[in-house]
């Protein structure tokens, strides 16, 4: 693969995966429903299927950003960023798998009530903890710490990292929450992402010789 379009995947797939993830959360008949949520998987599976699709890609588009990122990291804690890269990497593929688990409450809503649903939903998902949740929430830290070598680099605003973390993690909190994270979510991974479109292919290849502010 060539550099340009390492380069061109890495930065596209920056930008989309802030954009797939709100759009998924905004077709959440659930989170869109706020105070009026209980049923709402039971009567919408429709949507659900669409936003767990999104939420699902939003998570795979954010791989091969993460790895841009990495590749960034050249110069400055280059060590501390490779490691965080992998948790990183590591980490956010687990959330991908969970959002199968939307299929599963919206057809036990459906089928045996919400309280039932809710019961069993919530027994899967305490058995997944330690196997999916736990290291998806430790991809995050590693998405945090990536950044951070990546703006200690100067090739970041150091806003930016927290700004997904923050946003990725406050999104799904309704109403404030869905509006103010996808905000910071779409800036932060947005500013690392359009650094990347806009840097030579020159700049991409020796990048830890070409430090610059975004």
């Amino acid at each position: 693969m060539s550099q340009r379009l390492r380069r061109l995947m890495a930065g596209i797939c920056m930008v989309a995966a802030p954009v797939v993830y709100v759009a998924g959360l905004f077709a959440d008949p659930a989170l869109r429903a706020g105070d009026a949520a209980e049923g709402a998987y039971g009567r919408h599976p429709g949507q659900v299927a669409v936003s767990a699709a999104l939420l699902h890609w939003s998570w795979v588009l954010l791989v091969p950003g993460i790895v841009g990122m990495i590749h960034l990291v050249r110069q400055r804690a280059v060590v501390f960023g490779h490691v965080a890269g992998a948790v990183a990497l590591l980490g956010i593929v687990n959330f991908s798998a969970l959002m199968l688990g939307d299929h599963f409450y919206a057809v036990l809503e459906r089928d045996l009530g919400v309280e039932r649903a809710t019961e069993l939903g919530d027994q899967a998902f305490a058995a997944a903890r330690w196997g999916f949740q736990v290291p998806g929430f430790l991809g995050l830290l590693g998405v945090l710490l990536l950044g951070l070598a990546l703006a200690y680099g100067r090739q970041a605003p150091w806003w930016a990292p927290p700004a997904m973390v923050v946003g990725m993690l406050t999104g799904p909190i309704w109403p404030v929450g869905m509006i103010g994270g996808s905000l910071l979510y779409l800036a932060g991974a947005g500013v690392i992402g359009l650094r990347i479109l806009r840097m030579t292919d020159e700049d991409w290849a020796h990048s830890g010789k070409v430090a610059v502010t975004a």
